[in-house]
């Protein structure tokens, strides 16, 4: 089946080991997400992040209350993490979370695998322009938050296999 690929880059003036621990905490996620999606995790707090760690958020999509269930599949602190949706929007939710030492700073690179409920025509019409604006609110919030000159690269999205 086809999916599409969005990868990211932004380049921010820390090193990994500081960088990556805002990223364990899931309640960043909160700050990171655009306000129109009204996103919430609903997992208690504290969320001990590792591999096999479930989390369980609320959004709304185009007004439609959604579940969204992730698993953290791999955790490799400070260097990577990975997170798949079990339950929630997407047919496909593959999530790459990659930190490298880069410059003096960290270079935060995302790949997100998804493929949407609908096929090409709903992603056509709705999902990439949705998740393409995502990842730019996240990279002005990551800009904000850590104090980086904008050195963020476009978002490229592209098909798979």
């Amino acid at each position: 089946m086809r999916h599409w690929t969005l990868q990211t880059e932004l380049w921010v003036p820390r090193p990994p080991a500081e960088v990556f621990p805002f990223f364990g905490e899931a309640r960043n996620l909160e700050t990171m997400t655009p306000p129109w999606l009204s996103f919430e995790v609903l997992t208690p707090a504290p969320i001990q992040m590792g591999r096999g760690t479930l989390i369980d958020y609320r959004i709304r999509v185009h007004g439609i209350p959604l579940r969204w269930r992730t698993e953290i599949a791999e955790w490799e602190p400070p260097h990577r993490f990975i997170d798949v949706q079990l339950r929630g929007p997407y047919v496909l939710w593959h999530h790459t979370h990659t930190f490298e030492p880069r410059d003096g700073g960290t270079l935060c690179l995302d790949q997100v695998q998804y493929r949407p409920r609908g096929g090409a025509l709903i992603n056509w019409l709705f999902v990439r322009r949705d998740v393409e604006r995502i990842f730019a609110y996240r990279q002005e919030r990551l800009q904000t938050l850590f104090g980086s000159p904008a050195k963020a690269a476009p978002a490229a999205n592209r098909h798979g296999a």
